[in-house]
């Protein structure tokens, strides 16, 4: 599974994100992505160059809770280059405004509400979601599984597996080795972290953000 490294903590863009994308860099990480909350545009604009100057992917995940926001944080992705957008519920809209650009869209599923972000919905309406985000030309989803408060994290993730063709990328809440283990038995193609490196959660006896980074790439493989 691919590990997404999001620039991250609280579910907003971290302030140095800059110096610790160079850290990163160091890990072995190649899948790098931030929100479209928590710095200036500008700032936005120069994680994206500095990870696609690097050769790695880039991700915006849109965490604003108007429609009128996240259409606008879509717009933010076609003119700042960012490789994949993912989030949102407005897919249809957001579609049109990535029209013409090569960016990759994998929105949420289900029923997102409220920042941090839970996710409300049945497994059986996230994976009819899935099924038609795809048909309309999403490359994916952007699942939120283990902020799920209607049905089983693994069981949202093995009914949009079943659904899905495209790829299943799974964020938020994710901490411990134990459930990205899960995640790939059921079938998610990648998954994000953020918070848990920053706050030592994952490896609690290690102490650099370095290490943290190195033992979620040793269990996502």
């Amino acid at each position: 599974m691919d590990f997404i490294f999001m620039l991250t903590r609280g579910d907003q863009t971290i302030l140095d994100s800059l110096e610790v994308l160079d850290i990163a860099a160091q890990s072995g990480v190649t899948h790098l992505g931030f929100k479209d909350v928590g710095v200036e545009r500008d700032t936005l604009e120069e994680i994206t160059r500095q990870i696609r100057g690097r050769g790695f992917t880039s991700y915006m995940e849109v965490v604003s809770t108007t429609e009128a926001d996240a259409l606008q944080s879509a717009r933010t992705a076609v003119e700042i280059g960012v490789e994949r957008l993912m989030g949102g519920t407005a897919v249809e809209q957001t579609l049109e405004i990535l029209a013409g650009s090569p960016i990759a869209y994998y929105p949420f599923p289900g029923r997102p509400q409220g920042h941090p972000t839970r996710l409300g919905g049945s497994a059986e309406e996230i994976a009819a979601d899935c099924r038609r985000q795809e048909a309309l030309g999403c490359a994916g989803v952007d699942l939120l599984a283990y902020r799920a408060f209607e049905t089983d994290p693994l069981q949202a993730v093995r009914a949009a597996r079943e659904a899905l063709e495209g790829r299943l990328v799974v964020a938020g809440s994710i901490s411990t080795p134990a459930q990205i283990e899960d995640l790939a038995k059921a079938g998610a193609d990648g998954f994000t972290i953020g918070s848990a490196v920053f706050d030592g959660s994952f490896s609690p006896r290690k102490g650099s953000l370095l290490s943290q980074l190195r033992d979620v790439l040793a269990v996502s493989g």
